[in-house]
């Protein structure tokens, strides 16, 4: 009996928010642009490399009353899985959220802190509906070395409502653009642990 190892390559956790938790952030994101004065006071889009219609980013308030605690479980098991270490602090550095809609993309790229994270909050039917092998309008592609015998470079996720995928920062990534009406709705997030966890030079 063959036993599949993973020894090389980075970990992506996967995982899913609840409905009621999806519902909350929308409803907060749908608050923010509603009105042109909000919209203003949390555009976040001078701070990213995103080719979309809107980025704005959610308020410390409403992540720690809302959203840190499921984060910070989720980074903890994800980190004890991938390290078999159990991480003491996590700060979240930022948390934004992305409208995409028709032809827009975001191009390769890589975030801050040590453990990023990305979910989805609405995703346009075109999507998931989308019979082609090789799928790519409105997903997102991480990226890292070469394709080689017995070694991918490519992982594609085709997103969901509700999905959310954890990842070390420097892990590059690409969203595609789509070519139907919708919106492509999704969240993103940086966050550091513990330096002797995230060094990986400390013993």
């Amino acid at each position: 009996m063959i036993k599949v190892l993973s020894p090389f390559g980075p970990k992506i956790g996967k995982l899913k928010f609840s409905k009621i938790l999806i519902k909350k952030i929308n409803l907060e994101v749908d608050k923010i642009t509603s009105t042109r004065k909000l919209a203003k006071k949390f555009d976040y889009s001078d701070h990213l490399v995103g080719q979309v219609k809107q980025e704005i980013y959610l308020s410390n308030s409403f992540i720690n009353k809302n959203i840190y605690k499921t984060i910070e479980k989720n980074i903890k098991i994800f980190i004890k899985k991938s390290t078999g270490k159990i991480p003491k602090k996590i700060k979240i550095l930022n948390f934004w959220v992305v409208r995409q809609f028709s032809n827009d993309y975001n191009p390769v790229h890589f975030h801050d802190g040590h453990i990023s994270g990305v979910g989805y909050l609405k995703i346009p039917k075109s999507i998931t509906k989308n019979k082609k092998k090789l799928r790519t309008q409105g997903t997102i592609d991480f990226i890292h070395g070469n394709k080689m015998f017995l070694n991918e470079s490519i992982y594609n996720h085709i997103p969901k409502a509700g999905d959310v995928l954890l990842f070390p920062n420097y892990l590059m990534h690409t969203v595609y653009p789509f070519l139907d009406e919708g919106e492509r709705r999704s969240f993103s997030f940086n966050a550091e642990v513990d330096k002797n966890i995230a060094n990986i030079f400390s013993k």
